[in-house]
């Protein structure tokens, strides 16, 4: 397992995530996002990843609308799925990630149906270019991020994988361990945030460590299901920005490399 961050692209993106001693660095170019720019800076990029030794774990895409009302796929958001499906081809970057807005005008069956045929167009572009694709687990805009839905979905795509992120399962109230359980093997990406729930409702994000996750546990499901993926920490808290934001990144990584056996 790798370990890594969702940072910027930018020379200092990099440069701190080399002094941090981090493998990867991963970007969220998420709804409101320009992404020409970051097709544009491609090159440079690529010379900062030789330069730094620090590559591109994942891209991602968080928000907005996949599917429209008739089924069909959005061709805006498409095309712009490919594009940066592109991207992670010409940086080396193994995995894309992104969701499917459940449509109120369809059932869940014609949601799942449309979910099928739009992730399934994205794992063929993908494969095309040595790019795997992986839905989020994040209810934002999305309804591919929990059992019922990857057992319809992910049981009609055999290529397509899940980014999995504790702190969502369990603010839905779901036992993440179990999921890991059953849906391990399908995990091609992983966020590390932490997760506080006080009466009954999320508190905070604190880096992990100092939360409610079990950690331990967590590690020890990952390597019983073989994962081998990257582990990406998400800073995440209002609590720990600013002039805390460093230290809590510190604590985070400094918790989590005991359990990394192989680094």
């Amino acid at each position: 397992m790798e370990l890594g961050i969702i940072s910027g692209y930018n020379e200092d993106s990099f440069i701190a995530a080399k002094n941090d001693g981090l493998s990867f660095i991963e970007l969220c170019m998420n709804i409101g996002t320009d992404i020409g720019a970051l097709e544009a800076d491609a090159d440079n990029i690529l010379r900062r990843i030789k330069e730094y030794g620090v590559k591109i774990g994942s891209i991602g895409r968080w928000g907005g609308r996949r599917i429209l009302s008739d089924g069909t796929a959005d061709p805006g958001e498409l095309a712009v799925a490919q594009r940066l499906i592109d991207v992670c081809a010409k940086l080396g970057c193994p995995v894309y990630v992104t969701g499917c807005r459940f449509e109120q005008e369809l059932t869940f069956d014609q949601n799942c149906a449309a979910a099928v045929n739009f992730f399934g167009a994205l794992c063929e572009y993908g494969a095309a270019k040595a790019v795997r694709i992986a839905a989020y687990n994040c209810r934002w805009d999305n309804f591919v991020c929990d059992d019922r839905a990857w057992t319809r979905v992910l049981g009609a795509l055999p290529a397509l994988g899940i980014k999995f992120d504790p702190s969502h399962a369990i603010y839905a109230g779901e036992d993440y361990l179990s999921l890991m359980k059953k849906w391990g093997r399908r995990f091609y990406h992983i966020h590390l945030k932490g997760s506080l729930v006080i009466d009954g409702e999320r508190f905070d994000d604190p880096p992990i460590g100092m939360d409610q996750t079990n950690w331990g546990a967590f590690m020890a499901v990952l390597y019983n299901q073989r994962y081998e993926g990257t582990l990406s920490l998400e800073p995440h808290s209002e609590t720990w920005s600013g002039e805390m934001l460093k230290k809590g990144v510190r604590f985070s990584i400094d918790y989590i490399r005991p359990f990394l056996l192989g680094d």
